[in-house]
């Protein structure tokens, strides 16, 4: 099942989305997507309604340096046990929603990522357990002011403006995420490619990390890392990021109005 969230002429509503192309058409789900969802029989044609953040998490919990060779470009070794970061809830921005090139920032990054969505709350999950808690995957992009995550020696100003989280386009219910190709394309020229596979750490492996340390409630965000070819984008410029068996995620670069 595709789930999302979308606004519609009749307000902003989660569905689940049913068909390809223009054939494509979003079912209104009442209430929430977790559990078992159910309809209230109203549907919109998807050209006729606008996607949004397909969940809004009460955190999102990013891993950093989780491909080796991305540990390697950053100028650093891969770090032995998964290295965690939060980026604010404000930060979550839909496909097609620009990314705000903050004024202080002389470099903003894309980093393309395979991102899990927690499907209810949990707390101390064993990795063989992980599947139970997971109510799907969807696309992200960790932006990155990397200016200041350099000089702050810490994260959360250079991962945490507003807009520094676009997730979509929609959450994937069924797909395996073990193996699957992921892309990051600036302007339609691929800067990212890479497999699900060499996650150095697993999502088994993060969902049991995570969870230790904090709990996991439904719609909460886990970034599973970004591989190789990270770089600068600039106000103009356009960013898709794809993962293989979801969909693509794209957002345009603008400046602070």
């Amino acid at each position: 099942m595709r789930l999302g969230r979308v606004a519609s002429p009749d307000g902003v509503a989660f569905v689940s989305i049913e068909g390809e192309g223009e054939a494509a058409v979003a079912k209104e789900i009442a209430e929430h997507p977790f559990g078992t969802p159910t309809f209230t029989g109203r549907s919109w044609a998807l050209a006729d309604v606008r996607l949004l953040a397909p969940i809004l998490a009460s955190k999102v919990v990013c891993v950093g340096k989780n491909y080796a060779a991305h540990a390697e470009e950053m100028g650093g070794s891969a770090p032995e046990e998964p290295v965690i970061f939060i980026k604010p809830n404000t930060a979550i921005v839909g496909p097609n929603a620009p990314i705000v090139y903050p004024p202080s920032s002389t470099r903003v990054d894309y980093e393309g990522e395979l991102a899990v969505v927690i499907g209810r709350p949990c707390k101390d999950v064993p990795a063989a357990r992980a599947r139970e808690v997971i109510l799907g995957y969807t696309v992200a992009n960790d932006v990155t002011a990397r200016d200041q995550q350099q000089s702050d020696g810490q994260w959360t100003r250079g991962k945490g403006y507003d807009t520094f989280c676009p997730l979509g386009p929609w959450i994937e219910t069924e797909v395996d995420p073990s193996d699957l190709e992921i892309r990051t394309e600036l302007d339609g020229e691929v800067r990212q490619r890479s497999r699900t596979s060499l996650l150095l750490h697993d999502i088994p492996k993060l969902v049991e990390w995570v969870s230790t340390v904090m709990t996991l409630l439904p719609g909460d965000v886990i970034l599973t890392g970004t591989p190789e070819g990270v770089g600068p984008m600039q106000v103009g410029q356009q960013v898709s990021v794809t993962v293989e068996g979801i969909g693509t995620l794209t957002n345009p670069v603008a400046a602070k109005r």
